[in-house]
């Protein structure tokens, strides 16, 4: 009896053994969804540059003569026309070396009308042989003589004419004053720039580049309305800048422009250079920042894992990277800060 009861109490703590043995099922966690893109292969790279809107055509005013500035009739940022008036020198010694020019062809003239009329006296009592040839011949040298006086006091008073025409500064064409540097009272010399007037009919973008990269021939300027005008390169400095060392662009714009684009004013333009090495555009959402190097998640056999891609350029929606991917993988465009490396996903329907 005894050895039943022994035999019975081993059986049941060999059952509770093996009953505590076994472990509930683990609760396994749901695949989670993605968002995934399919990475697009760029043609170009649209890199941004800040520039500064500028007149095709920028002309130095300037006057013909030196003098002093009596008076100035324009301010920088205005619009002038054609022939409208800038600056006026004072003209008190222009004056009066007008007046002496003048009474110098007048004396002049009174000369040869005196030598003129000597000869012709004189070559009337020539035939009659009251006069010798040698003295008719010397009232023609005096007559020619007095006649070169009239032409060079004609050509100074002609000159001094013109230097007070020359006191006033006349637009040279339409066009806004960017610049104005000289005050009334200030004297000036020949050829000194007063004030710098720009067309605004032909607009152009300056841009500064970094030294050693190769001008992008095209690009657009984006509005606020959402429109772009393109743009084209002009031409580019033959030198950098010996202080920045950037090199100066002129890029022209395709109008009609709207009135929002005034001359001076700051920009932000988008430049386009053709790739040799193969890029790609993917949404800012892809982009995954928490390795040492941006990073996006591509999707293959239902898992997720991170490539390592260089950030070209970056616009409001999506990034332009370079990165060892083929164009068409799947890629992760929301939530990468989720995910890690292995991770088992499920696709979302493109």
């Amino acid at each position: 009896m005894r050895c039943m009861l022994t035999l019975f109490i081993s059986l049941l703590i060999l059952s509770g053994c093996e009953q505590s043995s076994e472990s509930p099922p683990e609760a396994r966690a749901p695949i989670p969804w993605v968002k995934t893109v399919v990475l697009k292969e760029a043609t170009s790279t649209a890199q941004r540059f800040s520039g500064t809107l500028r007149g095709r055509h920028e002309v130095p005013q300037a006057f013909q003569i030196a003098g002093r500035i009596q008076q100035r009739f324009i301010d920088a940022g205005q619009r002038v026309e054609k022939g409208r008036l800038l600056f006026k020198l004072d003209t008190r010694d222009l004056v009066a070396t007008a007046e002496g020019a003048a009474a110098d062809l007048r004396r002049a003239e009174a000369a040869l009308a005196i030598a003129t009329d000597e000869l012709q006296r004189q070559q009337q009592l020539v035939g009659r042989q009251f006069v010798s040839e040698q003295t008719l011949r010397r009232l023609e040298l005096a007559e020619r003589e007095a006649r070169s006086q009239v032409e060079t006091a004609s050509a100074r008073h002609q000159q001094a004419q013109n230097a007070l025409g020359y006191a006033e500064l006349k637009a040279s064409n339409t066009g806004v004053v960017t610049e104005v540097i000289v005050e009334p009272g200030q004297v000036v010399g020949v050829g000194q720039t007063l004030a710098v007037l720009a067309e605004d009919q032909s607009l152009e973008v300056e841009v500064f580049l970094p030294e050693g990269s190769n001008p992008p021939k095209g690009g657009y300027l984006p509005l606020s309305s959402g429109e772009q005008l393109a743009l084209s390169l002009r031409e580019i400095a033959g030198a950098a800048d010996p202080g920045s060392r950037s090199w100066r662009a002129r890029y022209s714009l395709e109008g009609p422009y709207p009135s929002s684009l005034t001359l001076g004013s700051v920009v932000s333009v988008r430049l386009t250079q053709k790739q040799t090495t193969a890029s790609h555009r993917v949404p800012l959402g892809a982009l995954d920042e928490r390795g040492q190097t941006p990073q996006v998640w591509a999707v293959s056999d239902g898992t997720v894992n991170p490539l390592a891609v260089e950030v070209i350029d970056l616009s409001e929606e999506y990034a332009q990277i370079r990165a060892d991917i083929n164009a068409g993988t799947p890629i992760v465009a929301l939530g990468t800060h989720l995910l890690t490396p292995g991770m088992a996903v499920r696709e979302l329907a493109r």
